[in-house]
């Protein structure tokens, strides 16, 4: 399938052949669904904890007699029936990760590319190189239209395209190999530069 190229400034710089097996899958939200959750989980820190009863601060003396007082038998005030004592089979510190195959993950990322293409979300440019000037990347980013944008380049970031959009709201550049499935769903319009396309074709061959 063939898609205009544009350039920055909004002027047409040819057009590209896109690959049917990446840009021209129908999108599955179950796939999506698989591999958001694995990224999502393996960023998620687990570091919640709660103290058990060995780790509360209180005397493990025994609180009353066994017998004779006619209240129930307890040891020390630690125990989890009492207010402020120990958690029973609270949270601890674990990986929330689980495992996804490599064939999956870039499926994923093939249905990713598809969904942007059906929404007539994605966009094609020449090169994503700037003189380094916030204002000047701005208003280009503004005339195109872009409110909540992913751009992916080649293999590597034109460091003063990089420089000029770091104070862009709204705009996130990554090389291709940093292409995720969340990213590019999270964002309104994906952009994704010659350099990138061929870039992702290589890699999701």
């Amino acid at each position: 399938m063939k898609l205009d190229v544009i350039k920055l400034d909004g002027g047409k710089a040819g057009s590209v052949d896109l690959d049917e097996a990446l840009f021209g899958l129908e999108p599955r939200a179950d796939i999506l669904h698989r591999v958001v959750r694995w990224q999502r989980n393996n960023a998620q820190q687990g570091t919640h904890k709660v103290k058990t009863r060995s780790e509360v601060s209180y005397s493990t003396k025994k609180i009353y007699r066994q017998k004779g007082t006619g209240g129930a038998r307890h040891g020390d005030r630690g125990a989890p029936i009492f207010r402020k004592g120990g958690i029973y089979k609270g949270p601890t510190p674990r990986s929330h990760g689980h495992d996804l195959t490599k064939k999956f993950r870039k499926l994923g990322l093939r249905h990713a590319l598809s969904a942007k293409m059906k929404e007539g979300a994605l966009v094609i440019i020449d090169a994503a190189t700037a003189e380094g000037k916030t204002a000047a990347l701005a208003k280009q980013v503004k005339n195109l239209g872009w409110k909540r944008a992913l751009v992916i380049d080649g293999a590597s970031v034109d460091e003063n395209f990089a420089q000029a959009a770091r104070n862009i709201q709204g705009l996130d550049i990554l090389p291709s190999m940093g292409a995720n499935v969340y990213d590019i769903l999270k964002r309104d319009t994906l952009v994704i530069t010659k350099a990138g396309v061929e870039a992702l074709e290589a890699r999701l061959k």
